[in-house]
């Protein structure tokens, strides 16, 4: 192998390693109800209105367990927009234009939004 194949190659590699530390935490996906955020599995992110305050997740014990938050890395960083927030728990979850994503618990496979509306439409499907 020369220098030149190796340089090449490591070059490639932090390429690589550079984009992956850029790429956003959620992607677009659709559903039955248009274009939504969805995780790495494919499944639908939702908001929550009584998330007021900005920087704080409202959906706590209980309510994150049928609400599941979309939980970053303890390294993560904002990056556009994308915040983390930390959680009541110290735990850290993703945030999209200010609003912590969560997913719902009876959704069974991507592209479900039975979440959507939930609560006296107090949950929403994240739209991209």
């Amino acid at each position: 192998m020369t220098i030149k194949t190796t340089l090449a190659g490591l070059g490639l590699a932090l390429l690589l390693a550079a984009c992956a530390a850029d790429m956003a935490p959620a992607k677009p996906g659709s559903s039955a109800i248009g274009s939504v955020l969805t995780d790495a599995k494919g499944m639908t992110l939702y908001t929550f209105d009584r998330d007021a305050t900005p920087g704080k997740s409202a959906c706590n014990g209980p309510c994150a367990t049928n609400w599941p938050p979309l939980m970053a890395m303890a390294d993560a960083k904002a990056m556009g927009d994308w915040t983390v927030i930390t959680r009541d728990d110290g735990g850290k979850q993703w945030a999209y234009k200010g609003k912590p994503l969560y997913t719902w618990a009876k959704d069974t496979k991507p592209g479900d939004t039975t979440g959507d509306g939930f609560l006296n439409n107090a949950w929403h499907a994240a739209r991209p």
